[in-house]
């Protein structure tokens, strides 16, 4: 007899064949089958040995066939768990990933006892850092900038869904050009993977919008941007955060102490023990 257990036995198979690392495609098959049922884990668990109801074979077996070209996970579900929130996501955003909360993290030790504060949050994309830190810092009050407007609709609905769309002004616009500042704290997720890996990155990865990603031989150039835009619309005394990549921690430090007004005070580590995030301090 067909179950449900049996289909998404069937699609684990086909995933791992599909060149998915077998946890990972394990995984998949199941929570693709809880999101067409709308099933919680637990009931997947208990019920899954059960004939499949009408039409659920069908818009499972799309799934899986998605999921099989390598197209993210998140990307076919509409969504991603970022700072304990669902962050919708479309291929107009890179999906949030772990790393990027050291960000959330750093700011809200920053803000700690702070009163109202202003804050740019340069090229937000899903909005996955001004939405969390709107939430957590309720004193804040955000500019967030993209270059892309279905990436500023996206997190603009982000914003609306975790009610903090009154906190965040979404603008179009490169990096900070013409918006004035000043802030006292800019953050940022750069772009910051070098264009000569763009053969051997993960095949999900191609699905994510290229600009987001790619930023020269070396990935510093939207970095070298960022630097001096941020600095001047920085209060002196303001801080700035920005994600980096693996390998790039000396020669980021080496940007920021040869930029002018700014003083390097900390690169934060992930669990793995990798630099992920330079934090700078305006100096004059």
């Amino acid at each position: 007899m067909t179950t449900i257990h049996t289909l998404v036995v069937s699609a684990r198979e086909r995933l791992r064949l599909a060149g998915i690392p077998p946890d990972e495609a394990d995984i998949d098959a199941r929570l693709l089958a809880e999101h067409v049922l709308g099933w919680t884990t637990e009931q997947f668990f208990v019920d899954g040995s059960a004939p499949p109801l009408a039409g659920f074979d069908k818009r499972y077996e799309s799934l899986v066939a998605r999921r099989a070209t390598r197209e993210p996970f998140a990307y076919i579900v509409g969504a991603q768990e970022f700072w304990g929130l669902r962050f919708e996501v479309t291929p107009a955003v890179l999906i949030p990933r772990p790393e990027t909360e050291l960000i959330v993290e750093a700011v809200l030790e920053l803000l700690n006892n702070a009163v109202a504060v202003r804050i740019a949050d340069v090229g937000t994309g899903s909005g996955c850092l001004a939405v969390p830190i709107a939430r957590e810092r309720p004193q804040s009050s955000i500019v967030a900038t993209d270059t892309s407007e279905e990436a500023l609709a996206v997190a603009g609905r982000n914003a609306d869904r975790h009610g903090v769309a009154g906190r965040i002004q979404f603008t179009r616009a490169d990096l900070l050009d013409g918006i004035p500042g000043p802030f006292d704290l800019v953050v940022s997720n750069p772009p910051y993977v070098r264009e000569i890996d763009r053969a051997d990155i993960q095949p999900e990865v191609r699905w994510e919008p290229p600009d987001a990603l790619f930023a020269g031989h070396e990935g510093l150039d939207v970095i070298r941007r960022l630097l001096p835009r941020a600095t001047s619309r920085l209060t002196p005394g303001g801080t700035l955060m920005f994600e980096i990549g693996f390998g790039q921690a000396d020669a980021v430090a080496g940007l920021i102490s040869a930029a002018p007004g700014l003083t390097m005070c900390e690169l934060r580590s992930d669990l793995q023990g990798i630099p992920r995030v330079a934090i700078a301090r305006r100096t004059m």
